[in-house]
């Protein structure tokens, strides 16, 4: 097997672009210099009191909750935003699962390392689901219960701590050891639409995924002026059950202006769903100007298909460093295969697959 390393200058099909809104704004920019050594500090040990599959069990869907029950949790890093595609937080998994802890800081890598283990005093943090839809809906399902602080917006069911002093009386660092192995799994130990890190325990775990083929879609979202309103159906534009050109994991400003002047995506109408449908907002040839004008990197899920039939988004962030990474292109024709290992976590029911950089990508000769 070998790596894939050519990088360029310059996802399941979506029948209702309201699908996916929510994954499409958690990515953003990410310091991934080199801070100063943190001070010397003391690591701890103590005993946990659950599981993360327990902690995770207390959750209720729609219903986040403060921990008001003395409960510590515990679980190795596993995760780095070095490379930009995790963005102020991070994972840590014990034997039943993994969860992620909302720390609101960058750099988290230079004082949280992979291996090293946490220690979580939950009581007065929130409990909290992101990417939950419900089922009676197209695309319905869970997403990720999480650790975080109240929402004051009531946007989302969890917030990030923000405060280093808040963090620290919370997150407790312990000793090191070695860095996570990645489970390699199949198919048939894939989560269902239902299931949380309390009924599957490789949901936020670092994992393996042999033998993808591609599955020739993507899904993006991009903006007709990424400086306004986001949310408004006439800014929105969404990429998704074809390719269109796009043969990188993500893309940087410079590439989705590239994609721009191409001409690549003139046909597709501005909208969302039913609007879009109707072209009541025109095309993107309508707007190209203002487009490349204000343009903003893309986080693009690329669509890949386990040998058993199941599809997985592996979703990047544009502002990674490996955003602009070319995919090889004996892998988009579909004449090999690639192994991938991330984070598994899940989305409206659908599996989201995180790499944490590029190497986390094996082509199988």
């Amino acid at each position: 097997m070998k790596r894939i390393y050519n990088i360029i200058s310059g996802a399941a099909a979506i029948v209702s672009a309201a699908v996916l809104l929510g994954s499409c704004e958690e990515f953003t920019p990410v310091f991934t210099g080199q801070y100063p050594e943190p001070e010397e500090y003391e690591t701890v040990t103590m005993e946990p009191t659950h599981t993360i599959a327990e902690l995770a069990e207390m959750y209720r869907t729609g219903q986040p909750m403060e921990i008001t029950e003395d409960i510590v949790i515990a679980g190795k890093v596993s995760t780095s935003d070095q490379a930009g595609n995790f963005y102020r937080s991070l994972y840590i998994q014990d034997e039943t699962g993994g969860i992620e802890l909302k720390l609101g800081k960058t750099g988290l890598y230079n004082d949280y390392k992979p291996g090293q283990t946490l220690y979580v005093k939950c009581r007065g943090l929130w409990l909290g689901m992101y990417g939950y839809r419900s089922p009676n809906s197209y695309g319905g399902g869970n997403g990720m219960v999480q650790l975080g602080c109240e929402d004051p917006t009531g946007e989302y069911e969890t917030s990030y701590m923000e405060v280093q002093y808040l963090i620290d009386q919370h997150v407790l660092r312990g000793p090191f050891g070695d860095p996570v192995e990645p489970e390699v799994i199949t198919g048939s130990q894939l989560p269902s639409e239902s299931d949380t890190q309390s009924s599957n325990h490789y949901i936020g775990k670092l994992v393996t995924l042999e033998g993808l083929e591609y599955a020739d879609e993507i899904f993006t979202l991009l903006y007709v002026n990424s400086n306004k309103d986001r949310d408004a159906s006439s800014n929105r534009v969404f990429l998704s059950e074809d390719t269109f050109n796009i043969t990188t994991w993500a893309m940087s400003e410079q590439n989705v202006k590239a994609h721009l002047q191409a001409g690549d995506w003139d046909d597709v109408n501005v909208g969302n769903g039913n609007d879009a449908d109707t072209g009541v907002y025109g095309s993107v040839a309508d707007h190209k100007d203002e487009m490349i004008r204000t343009a903003s990197p893309a986080n693009v899920s690329q669509y890949f298909r386990m040998p058993e039939g199941h599809e997985i988004q592996i979703r990047t962030s544009g502002y990674s460093r490996f955003a602009d990474l070319e995919i090889d292109p004996e892998v988009l024709s579909g004449q090999k295969t690639i192994n991938a290992t991330g984070i598994l976590t899940m989305y409206q029911g659908s599996i989201q697959f995180v790499l944490l950089d590029q190497t986390g990508i094996e082509v199988n000769d």
